[in-house]
C-alpha cells in the first residue's frame, strides 16, 4: 500500500504528545515494557519475542508497540485507549493510521528515540519487519545504525546556524537542534522532506526544510556545522539493482563521497566543521588512505579520517543486498549479487572501507593537517566530545612548532593505564603499552625515553624541562631525547592522551 508521509497539523499534534507522554512511550519506558531479551531482538530485526510481550500485555506502549513497530493491527478500542487525547480519528487525521475492520493499522513507523538526556519521537516509512516485503525505491529510514553512529560521532559545539545534508527523515537535525541555533536540512527526496517536516513539529522544532541534490540548496551559503549521512552506498549502475533514495546517490562508485568531500569547504565558515559517514573503494595493490587522501588534495581543509571497518566485494554485496529487504538464494538477490561483484570486478576493487570524516576549514592562514587512521575496535560512545577535543588538539599542533611543544607543560589524561610485559628474571620489561580508556583507546607503544616521560606528565614540568632531566638520568643525547619527545608528544596528544595542563 503506498502511503503519504503523515500531514502537519498543530492541534493534533499537541494531541499525539500529550498521549506519548502520558503513556510512557520513551526509550526507557518501551525497554522497561518489553524487558532486555526481547528489546535486544528488536534491536536485530526479530519480532517474534516483542509480539509475544506485547500480546500479553494492556499497557498502552504495547498497543503503539505492535501497531507502529510491529506493523499489527491493533484493535481500535486498544489505540483509542493508548490514545485517549488524539483519539482514533485524530491519529486517522494526521495520516498515521487508517481503519481496517474493527482493527487499526499503521501507515508509518512511529518510534521514541533518545541520546544525552533528550527524549524525541521520530517517524518513518514501515520497515521490512512490519510490511514482510522488500522495500520500496522510495522508503524513508527511520533510526538505523549509519545514524546513530554519525550522531554518536557528531562534535556539539555552541553554533549559529547548522546544515543537515541528506536529512532523510531529520534524525541529525534533532541532534542539532540542542546546540545550533537556525538548523537549515535538505534532501533530494520530497517523501523524506514530508517527514523530516512532520518529526519538527512533533519534536516542537523549527527547522527551514529545502529540496534539492547535495549541496545544490545552500548554493552560495555558509555554515559551522555540517552534519551528513549521506546516499553512500557503491551501487552498479544496472536495472538489476534497485535504487533507493535513502542510500543510492546516483553517481558511479564511489564518486558521492569524493565528491561532497572536495565541495563542501566552499559551505563551511573559517573555523567551521564537517561531519561525515562515507564508504570509498580500495583498488587492487592500493590504500584506502592513499585514495582518500587524494580527494582531499587541494580542499584546504583540515581533515581527520577515521575508516572504521572494511569488507570485501563480497561481503559488501551481501550487505547491501539483503539491505532491501531480499533475501539469499532467491532469484533477485542472486542478480543483485552477481551484478555487485561484477562492477567492483570492472574496477579492479579490492575492498571498500567504511569510516567516519571530520573536515575543518582553517581559521588561520596556515598549512591544513591530514590524518588519516584506521581504528576497527570499540570507542568511547558517544565520540562526539573526544572529536571535538581532538580537532582542538590538532589544530594547536598546526599552529605551532615543536618548540612551542616543547615549552608546553603537558599533563597526562585521566583514564590512562600503563601494561609492561617482561621475561621471569629479567629486570627491565620487554613491552610497555600506554592504554587510553577513552577516545579511541589508543595503545600506544612506549620507549624507555618516553615511559619515563609520560610518568612525569602532571603539568608541572614543561616537556623541555622533562627532556633535559630523562636525557641525563639515561646518559642519552639531549637533541636525541628532546626530538623524540616532541614527535611522541605530538602523536598522543592529538588523541587527548596528553592535555594542555
Amino acid at each position: 500500500m503506498t502511503t503519504s508521509p503523515p500531514r502537519v497539523d498543530d492541534v493534533l499534534l499537541a494531541r499525539l504528545r500529550a498521549d506519548l507522554m502520558a503513556s510512557g512511550f520513551t526509550v526507557e519506558g518501551v525497554t522497561g515494557l518489553l524487558g532486555p531479551m526481547a528489546a535486544g531482538a528488536l534491536d536485530r530485526d526479530q519480532a517474534l519475542p516483542a509480539q509475544r510481550v506485547t500480546a500479553a500485555s494492556d499497557d498502552p506502549r504495547a498497543a503503539l508497540v505492535r501497531l507502529f513497530t510491529l506493523g499489527d493491527p491493533v484493535d481500535a478500542t486498544e489505540v483509542a485507549a493508548a490514545l485517549p487525547t488524539l483519539e482514533v480519528d485524530g491519529a486517522v487525521g494526521l495520516g498515521l493510521v487508517a481503519p481496517e475492520g474493527d482493527a487499526v493499522v499503521a501507515l508509518c513507523d512511529l518510534r521514541p528515540y533518545a541520546a544525552d538526556g533528550d527524549n524525541w519521537w521520530v517517524a518513518s516509512d514501515l520497515g521490512e519487519l512490519a510490511t514482510n516485503r522488500p522495500l520500496r525505491p522510495d522508503h524513508v529510514l527511520g533510526i538505523g545504525g549509519a545514524s546513530t553512529t554519525l550522531a554518536s560521532w557528531t562534535p556539539r559545539p555552541r553554533v549559529a546556524r547548522a546544515l543537515d545534508l541528506g536529512t532523510g527523515c531529520g534524525v541529525q537535525a534533532l541532534h542539532l537542534g540542542g546546540h545550533a541555533a537556525d538548523v537549515v536540512v535538505t534532501d533530494v527526496s520530497e517523501r523524506a522532506l514530508g517527514y523530516a517536516r512532520f518529526n519538527a513539529a512533533l519534536n516542537g522544532l523549527a527547522w527551514d526544510v529545502r529540496s534539492g541534490s547535495m549541496l545544490q540548496p545552500v548554493a552560495g551559503e555558509r555554515f559551522d556545522l555540517v552534519v551528513s549521512n549521506p546516499p553512500f552506498v557503491i551501487t552498479p549502475r544496472t536495472g538489476a539493482v534497485p535504487l533507493f533514495e535513502y542510500r543510492d546517490g546516483g553517481a558511479s562508485g564511489d564518486d558521492v563521497v569524493r565528491d561532497l568531500l572536495r565541495g563542501i569547504g566552499e559551505h563551511l565558515e573559517p573555523g567551521g566543521i564537517a561531519q561525515l559517514l562515507g564508504n570509498w573503494e580500495v583498488p587492487r595493490g592500493g590504500s584506502w588512505s592513499e585514495r582518500v587522501a587524494a580527494w582531499l588534495d587541494g580542499t584546504g581543509l583540515d581533515a581527520w579520517v577515521v575508516q572504521r571497518e572494511t569488507q570485501d566485494p563480497a561481503e559488501y554485496a551481501e550487505t547491501w543486498a539483503r539491505d532491501g529487504g531480499h533475501h539469499p538464494g532467491t532469484a533477485d538477490f542472486n542478480a543483485m549479487y552477481t551484478a555487485w561483484l561484477d562492477d567492483f570486478a570492472a574496477r579492479d576493487v579490492e575492498a571498500i572501507g567504511f569510516g567516519v570524516v571530520t573536515l575543518q576549514r582553517p581559521a588561520t592562514d596556515r598549512e591544513p593537517f591530514r590524518d588519516l587512521t584506521h581504528v576497527p575496535g570499540p570507542v568511547e560512545q558517544p565520540m562526539g566530545e573526544a572529536v571535538l577535543a581532538g580537532l582542538r588538539a590538532r589544530t594547536w599542533l598546526a599552529e605551532h612548532d615543536d618548540e612551542a611543544v616543547l615549552d608546553h607543560a603537558w599533563r597526562r589524561a585521566e583514564g590512562l593505564s600503563e601494561e609492561r610485559h617482561g621475561v621471569p628474571g629479567e629486570p627491565d620489561p620487554r613491552v610497555i603499552l600506554l592504554h587510553q580508556g577513552t577516545g579511541l583507546r589508543r595503545s600506544v607503544p612506549l620507549t624507555t625515553v618516553t615511559a619515563a616521560y609520560v610518568s612525569v606528565c602532571d603539568g608541572d614540568l614543561t616537556a623541555r624541562a622533562a627532556a633535559a632531566a630523562i636525557a641525563g638520568l639515561l646518559d642519552l643525547d639531549d637533541i636525541e631525547v628532546r626530538t623524540e619527545i616532541a614527535s611522541f608528544t605530538r602523536d598522543i596528544a592529538k588523541d587527548g592522551l596528553l592535555t594542555h595542563a
